[in-house]
């Protein structure tokens, strides 16, 4: 089928915005869900079951324009490693789809973008959205250096949470950073799944990860970090007063992560990358968990 926007922009044009499209991830959404979903926990707890409608929108708004963001950045810093990982070496800057300097301009837009996001809400909210920034910014050059760039991961894809709070409340309770505390672990879980295929490259060049930092161990550690999350989950539930439907959400997570641990048992790529994907089924669980409960709970 003809693309309608060759006919609207002209062939080139629609050309370079599919690769634009491409380089912010449009074509791969799961990392849209796996930001999304630990926002929308914390909107409906932060928010007793009914968050502000207009708090909504600009987190959910926020949620896309920062991961997009984050993937321009990220191909940008490893425009000289991508080409080399068998996975990555099609991605517009690898492949030459997209200048460098093409690939900083929209990535300066999407932060201004983001800044004018920012201003929509309160001062403590503000002030976090300038950690989110600076976790966003550094994340892409921790994998040179250190083992764990998960955690910096966790720790950006996370911080909505906070922030959500915040926004929200005005406050940090304790239970914001418990839920905090959850969505880091769920990161560098599933992102050591995602390492985890990229682990024989990652070796060749250089590149550091917890997949690597793991070695044999590496399904052992991701089954305790999966305990401490739902640990974790446990005592959001305790904290908020949540009920059958939310706890029945974290047996049901608890399930796919079992199904996870299954799909990489044999630490193939293929099976590990499954393992990645479907992690994003577990924030979808447990929001309809936390939903379920304000929807049915007198």
């Amino acid at each position: 089928m003809k693309n309608p926007l060759s006919g609207l922009l002209g062939p080139d044009v629609a050309v370079q915005l599919r690769n634009y499209g491409r380089l912010i991830r449009i074509d791969k959404p799961v990392g849209l869900w796996l930001l999304l979903w630990p926002t929308l926990w914390a909107l409906w707890i932060a928010g007793d079951g009914h968050p502000d409608q207009g708090l909504f929108v600009v987190f959910v708004l926020g949620v896309f324009v920062m991961r997009s963001a984050g993937c321009v950045l990220n191909d940008y810093v490893d425009r000289n490693i991508d080409p080399y990982v068998e996975r990555t070496r099609t991605r517009p800057i690898a492949s030459g789809a997209v200048a460098p300097f093409e690939a900083l301009t929209l990535f300066i837009a999407l932060g201004l973008i983001a800044i004018g996001l920012a201003t929509m809400l309160n001062q403590p909210a503000r002030m976090l959205a300038i950690v989110g920034a600076v976790l966003t910014i550094v994340y892409p050059f921790i994998k040179r250096f250190f083992s764990i760039p998960q955690f910096i991961l966790g720790a950006a894809f996370g911080w909505a949470v906070p922030m959500a709070f915040a926004a929200q409340t005005g406050e940090l309770p304790q239970i914001a950073w418990i839920l905090f505390g959850a969505a880091l672990i769920w990161a560098v879980i599933y992102d050591t799944f995602y390492a985890m295929v990229d682990r024989e490259d990652d070796l060749k060049i250089g590149v550091k990860s917890t997949a690597i930092l793991f070695g044999d161990a590496d399904l052992f550690v991701i089954a305790g970090m999966q305990a401490v999350m739902l640990a974790a989950l446990v005592f959001v539930g305790l904290r908020a007063e949540l009920g059958f439907w939310y706890y029945l959400s974290l047996a049901v997570s608890a399930g796919l992560m079992g199904r996870h641990q299954w799909l990489a048992r044999n630490r193939e790529p293929g099976g590990c990358f499954q393992a990645f994907l479907q992690n994003h089924y577990i924030g979808l669980v447990i929001f309809i968990g936390i939903l379920l409960h304000y929807s049915f709970s007198p």
